[in-house]
């Protein structure tokens, strides 16, 4: 059986360990990758087209992080050549912002968001279609 893949892009590694456990726990077939910055999760991205690698399954993105932000990172993801309408991204932020959380909801690219700390709840929500 092909290995299903899960990308987190969250500067925080507390956030970034809390949802790596919570999703490993519960969906062992799955392999979660931390990216720590935009930059980083673009230059994987590009290489997996280039190389034609399969993009991961789904991607959880926080809104926040130094230098590019996560709302570069989808107006960057518009910018690829490529198949990556796919990829099933799941926004992750504190939402401090309430423009956030209403631009968030209307986005294309965005499957669902969910306010951090993320919970089993919302983890299962990612995973069983309800």
């Amino acid at each position: 059986m092909k290995e299903k893949i899960i990308w987190v892009i969250d500067d925080d590694m507390v956030s970034q360990f809390a949802m790596r456990y919570k999703i490993e726990q519960s969906y062992q077939n799955y392999l979660v990758k931390g990216f720590y910055s935009v930059e980083e999760a673009l230059t994987a991205i590009k290489e997996c087209l280039k190389m034609q690698k399969d993009l991961p399954n789904k991607l959880i993105l926080d809104l926040v992080l130094p230098g590019l932000s996560g709302w570069d990172f989808l107006e960057e993801l518009d910018n690829l050549q490529g198949n990556i309408d796919a990829l099933e991204i799941y926004v992750v932020s504190a939402f401090s912002n309430a423009k956030d959380r209403k631009l968030v909801k209307k986005h294309p690219r965005v499957v669902n968001h969910f306010t951090k700390p993320l919970n089993k709840v919302s983890v299962d929500k990612m995973f069983i279609p309800i």
